[in-house]
C-alpha cells in the first residue's frame, strides 16, 4: 500500500523515498560495485554480460546500457549510487548532471553558477516551467506512467 506522497507533484524530481529505494535495490548495488577496479574491468569488457549477474529488471539493465539516468532514478536509482556509472566511463558528476537535462557540460555550469533553475513555472506540475517533463531530454515519456 502506497502512502500519500504529495511531494510527486513536484516536476523533474523523483524523491529517493523507501518505495524507491526497494525498487532500485539491486540496481544500486549494482552501482556499488563499481567501486572494486576489478568490477569496472569486468563490466567495462561486457557490460551486459556483467549486468545479467545481477537480479535488475530488464528495464533498468537497458536503462544502465543505454546510460539513460533519468531512467535509471525513475527505476529506483540513486543518484548516489549512479554515480559510480559515470566515474567509471570517466564523466564527471557535472557532466553526467547535464546529461540529464539535456545540457552540455558548460551550459548546466553556467545555469548553477547562476543560480540554477527558476522556480517560476516548477513548483507543480503541469506549470510550463524549464524543469517540467516535456521540456526534459526524455520529452513527454517522462510524462507516461510506466511498469
Amino acid at each position: 500500500m502506497s502512502l500519500d506522497k504529495p511531494y510527486l507533484d513536484v516536476p523533474g524530481t523523483t524523491i529517493f523515498d523507501a518505495e524507491q529505494s526497494r525498487k532500485g535495490y539491486h540496481l544500486n548495488q549494482f552501482c556499488m560495485s563499481l567501486m572494486k577496479a576489478t568490477n569496472r574491468a569486468r563490466f567495462k569488457a561486457g557490460e551486459r554480460a556483467y549486468l545479467d549477474e545481477w537480479p535488475m529488471t530488464e528495464a533498468q539493465k537497458q536503462a544502465v546500457l543505454a546510460r539513460d539516468l533519468n531512467r535509471c532514478i525513475e527505476l529506483g536509482g540513486n543518484i548516489y549510487f549512479l554515480a559510480k556509472i559515470g566515474a567509471t566511463d570517466g564523466r564527471s558528476f557535472q557532466q553526467m548532471a547535464g546529461s540529464m537535462t539535456g545540457m552540455s557540460e558548460d551550459e548546466y555550469r553556467n545555469m548553477m553558477i547562476a543560480g540554477g533553475r527558476s522556480v517560476e513555472g516548477n513548483r507543480r506540475v503541469g506549470e510550463g516551467g524549464d524543469a517540467q517533463a516535456d521540456r526534459q531530454p526524455q520529452g513527454s515519456a517522462g510524462r507516461k506512467v510506466r511498469a
